[in-house]
């Protein structure tokens, strides 16, 4: 590479190592306050300080200790338990969903399916109050399948695993039908192997928006046990004041799995958002 092309790439990737600063920012604020005292927590807002002075975790200590006030390490079991219970069945009604969508020929299938698209423009806040009186009336409220079942199927999903489907050799299929393979046959032996990307892209939007969620477990739950971390962390923000460094801490705690699954699943991401937009049939 000449000169004048290493030249090209640092003015290119000089503006992007900015706007990567940027988006970290809230982040590395929430990282240095949670290992603030409380002190130094005021005097870093008054003079815009980053780094602790001095570091301490008693942010997370008083977290983790006080399990009768902030019952944390629960709230944690109920936020992994309620996101791969939700992932795990997304996964399943979605992809079952997708492959009737795209592999299957019947009446209306494709009427059907731009119904179904078009519920995408629907806002989720639109659906909570109705959400909110089925699951009353089902007598679900203030328990995991509150949490679960609402979460459980999406029109997103079934676009993106839909479009993903598309783009395999209808071929594969066809010989899998001529080894007398049936429909959850072909799915199961020859659509989900090849599928891997698409899947764990679905997966880790599940997984993080349902770990983020905040709305439907506030709604839905009404019980300190059944809480998540989410929710659980407005608990230190008061009427009069806010305990900026224990908020902290308890959020710098929630958002540890979110960046081991992105990190251990970013090619598989990647891969699948670059391959679902292929086919438009």
């Amino acid at each position: 590479m000449n000169k004048f092309g290493r030249r090209t790439q640092w003015w290119l990737h000089l503006p992007m190592a900015i706007v990567a600063l940027l988006f970290l920012a809230p982040l590395l604020w929430m990282l240095s306050t949670a290992f603030k005292s409380p002190e130094d927590i005021i005097a870093g807002l008054v003079a815009l300080r980053w780094w602790p002075n001095p570091i301490t975790l008693e942010n997370f200590t008083g977290v983790l200790n006080k399990v009768e006030e902030f019952p944390v390490w629960q709230w944690m079991g109920n936020s992994v338990f309620i996101s791969l219970a939700a992932t795990a069945l997304v996964l399943t009604v979605d992809s079952l969903a997708a492959f009737a969508y795209s592999r299957l020929h019947w009446r209306g299938r494709d009427r059907l399916f731009s119904i179904l698209v078009a519920t995408m423009l629907v806002p989720g806040q639109v659906l909570l109050i109705p959400s909110y009186l089925l699951i009353r009336a089902l007598g679900l409220f203030d328990t995991y399948g509150a949490l679960i079942l609402p979460a459980g199927a999406g029109a997103f999903g079934v676009f993106l695993l839909r479009q993903f489907f598309l783009t395999i050799p209808v071929e594969l299929e066809e010989a899998a039908r001529l080894d007398g393979c049936g429909p959850l046959g072909v799915f199961r032996h020859v659509i989900l192997p090849l599928s891997r990307p698409a899947l764990a892209t679905l997966g880790i939007f599940t997984f993080m928006g349902t770990w983020n969620a905040f709305e439907g477990p506030l709604i839905f739950t009404d019980s300190l046990s059944m809480r998540t971390l989410p929710i659980g962390i407005t608990i230190f923000q008061g009427r009069y004041n806010t305990e900026y460094g224990p908020m902290m801490a308890a959020a710098a705690l929630a958002a540890i799995p979110i960046i081991i699954a992105f990190l251990l699943f970013q090619k598989q991401i990647i891969k699948g958002i670059s391959l679902t937009g292929l086919a438009g049939r």
